[in-house]
């Protein structure tokens, strides 16, 4: 078996494989056969690995964004004014972690929060697909953070094993912490996170340690518990260290959660928009349809002007849109309206490398070279083409995307969107128009000519 006839294996598999995963839920499929009736369901499956740490879980559906699926969009601008310039930009990450824990207690699928810093003006952008009870939401998600410290009743015998619900309020609240930060242990090396008092605050958290040794302390923050460490010792010196074997990321993410409460940012809503599922599901009707009409008309005229060799790259666009679809639900994307104009976009990216191709082919066959050569030659010299306008393709989408969230550059959820299928269609349109065409071409028009 010669390495094109193994290439193609791999594609029929990986293209199979899209297939099953691309299946929406519950087809139902009825019929008869020879007497018997068949009456059943056919889905994409559920995804549900779980390898020690590693766990995967997929219910391998499309996720819609915000315009789609209908829903409320937020606008939430904090008030700094009671905080040190240097620590703002904490107290913004610490104000999105407590709006983030507040959606997912409301039960929101697939939110999108952000944060938007410009100039003086530092904003947590949310929207929240499917939402009905806007004002619920805006109420839940609009309070200040409120932190405080609770300790077990007195005559408690087994504290440690208390419920949450037991432990009583102290008088030590988030405005007694000046600060949370994560530092290295000394002794062991491990992450642990360290707290800093105010004078009062110190005072305060002395009394209630001297009383609590070999008891929990419970920090609570909106009334949900953070964490519940034991005192080991009267702590007087206003600084104390929670320790517990942390990773540097569960480190980090509690010290956000102590620092919305230490840094307490207030929170008005200075934009709200309510977005109806009827529109979204007939803006999807008609993108979809617009798509598909896109498609018929790129693939007959492929067919058309370029014969054979149209047909074949018109399967391996078939195949680029699979592979495509089934990422989308793996990672999974949350597919909004500018996504689809990117992934569209894309497709037009994918043709327009085949179209290269073929071009250079013909030309190197109008030369006088013999078919296979020609092929290849058609394939080399129209790589350094696609390269340049692909690698353009590409870098704008990723200042578009803006990984690293920079507030100088876009940070505009939907723009992210457009952006990230742009950038994932580009990057399967290289490998279907190199390896997957290529591929065919080599198998089936060498023997068909």
């Amino acid at each position: 078996m010669n390495k094109n006839i193994k290439v193609l294996w791999f594609i029929i598999a990986l293209t199979f494989i899209s297939i099953i995963i691309d299946l929406p839920k519950n087809i139902p499929v009825k019929f008869s056969v020879f007497g018997k009736k068949v009456d059943t369901k056919i889905s994409s499956p559920t995804i549900n690995l779980n390898l020690g740490n590693f766990s995967f879980k997929r219910d391998l559906t499309i996720k819609r964004g915000l315009d789609l699926q209908g829903g409320t969009h937020l606008v939430l601008q904090t008030k700094m004014t009671g905080v040190k310039a240097e620590d703002r930009d904490k107290a913004l990450e610490s104000a999105k972690e407590v709006v983030a824990r507040r959606v997912d207690l409301y039960g929101v699928s697939e939110p999108l929060i952000q944060t938007s810093k410009l100039a003086n003006n530092y904003r947590i952008i949310v929207e929240l697909p499917g939402i009905k009870d806007v004002n619920q939401a805006v109420e839940l998600i609009g309070k200040t953070a409120q932190l405080d410290f609770r300790e077990a009743p007195e005559n408690e015998a087994t504290p440690t094993a208390l419920p949450i619900f037991a432990y009583q309020k102290t008088d030590l609240t988030g405005k007694d912490l000046n600060k949370a930060q994560v530092q290295f242990s000394g002794e062991t090396g491990e992450p642990v996170v360290a707290l800093q008092f105010t004078k009062e605050g110190a005072d305060k958290f002395a009394k209630i340690t001297q009383k609590n040794v070999g008891k929990p302390l419970a920090i609570f923050l909106d009334d949900m518990p953070v964490t519940a460490p034991i005192v080991n010792e009267a702590i007087i010196s206003g600084d104390a260290v929670i320790s517990g074997k942390f990773t540097a990321k569960e480190a980090k993410n509690l010290t956000i959660q102590l620092n919305a409460g230490a840094l307490p940012v207030p929170i008005t809503i200075v934009e709200q928009k309510t977005i109806g599922a009827t529109l979204g599901e007939d803006s999807v009707n008609k993108s979809v349809r617009a798509g598909l009409i896109g498609l018929l008309v790129v693939s007959l005229f492929m067919i058309a002007y370029y014969g054979k060799l149209g047909l074949l790259a018109d399967i391996a666009l078939l195949i680029y849109g699979l592979i495509t679809l089934a990422l989308y639900k793996l990672i999974p994307i949350t597919l909004t309206l500018p996504g689809i104009a990117g992934f569209i976009l894309s497709i037009g990216m994918a043709v327009d490398a085949n179209i290269l191709i073929f071009t250079r082919m013909k030309e190197e066959l109008r030369e006088g070279r013999p078919l296979s050569q020609a092929m290849e030659l058609g394939f080399g010299r129209a790589w350094d083409s696609i390269k340049d306008a692909n690698i353009c393709t590409i870098i704008t989408a990723l200042v578009l995307l803006n990984p690293f969230n920079f507030s100088w550059l876009v940070t505009w959820g939907m723009v992210k969107g457009f952006a990230l299928t742009l950038l994932m269609g580009v990057l399967i349109s290289l490998f279907t128009g190199i390896v997957v065409t290529r591929t065919l071409v080599r198998v089936f028009y060498k023997t068909a000519n």
